[in-house]
């Protein structure tokens, strides 16, 4: 069974879903079977390399919304963050454009360290105030998952996985996706935003269900027992 999540790095609820499905996952009977795969995806790509603010002035920016509303909106979701043991720091928030980081999780993608990247940089984002758009930081990240050096230097000298991070965004606009979080099971079921851990459970189980469906062996009844008693 193959899971794709439409995701964007500086995304607050990206993070706070990731932890929710892992949870769902963890439990999950026949994770063993499950491949992840993270897909890029920006709520802003006309945002600057870097933008000359903190979260509060983009986003009140961005929005129209006064900073008081913001604030709020900053301590609803950092609560919702600690319930599932992230910690936001949005004051040290670096406000950067993300498509790099994208070509970058591409890039530890190809040496099976998707998800360790993905996880790096969103914490790194949210929790500790690093600057994802930076290319030491990057470079950084890069080599301590194990990627050669030859590597994230062509990766920032050319443009290399370009390609991919547009082709997924491309494609998220084709399937309608609109906001993320966003999760697709086998290409037939969707979820939008970070779900419960309950409802990501139900949406495994359920296609879990239909991609192995119970066969019913062809012999002769035995004795069983049922609503009106057992067979004598």
């Amino acid at each position: 069974m193959k899971v794709e999540i439409w995701s964007d790095v500086a995304c607050p609820w990206c993070f706070i879903g990731k932890r929710r499905f892992e949870a769902a996952l963890a439990e999950f009977p026949h994770r063993a079977d499950v491949e992840v795969q993270w897909r890029s995806y920006q709520l802003d790509p006309g945002l600057p390399e870097h933008y000359d603010g903190g979260e509060l002035e983009y986003l009140s920016s961005r929005k129209g919304l006064p900073a008081d509303q913001v604030r709020g909106m900053f301590e609803h979701v950092a609560g919702q963050a600690r319930g599932e043991g992230l910690h936001f720091a949005f004051d040290d928030v670096v406000v950067a454009n993300s498509f790099t980081a994208h070509r970058l999780i591409h890039l530890a993608a190809a040496h099976g360290k998707q998800g360790e990247a993905k996880e790096r940089l969103l914490s790194d984002h949210f929790e500790h105030g690093k600057d994802i758009g930076n290319r030491d930081y990057l470079t950084g990240v890069a080599l301590e998952l194990g990627i050669d050096a030859a590597e994230v230097n062509e990766l920032f000298s050319s443009d290399k996985y370009t390609a991919e991070v547009r082709a997924d965004i491309s494609e998220a606009r084709a399937l309608g996706i609109s906001g993320v979080p966003f999760f697709v099971i086998d290409r037939k079921y969707g979820l939008s935003g970070a779900q419960p851990a309950e409802t990501f459970t139900a949406a495994l189980n359920q296609a879990w269900q239909e991609s192995h469906p119970l066969v019913m062996v062809n012999a002769a009844d035995a004795e069983a027992c049922g609503p009106d008693g057992c067979s004598i």
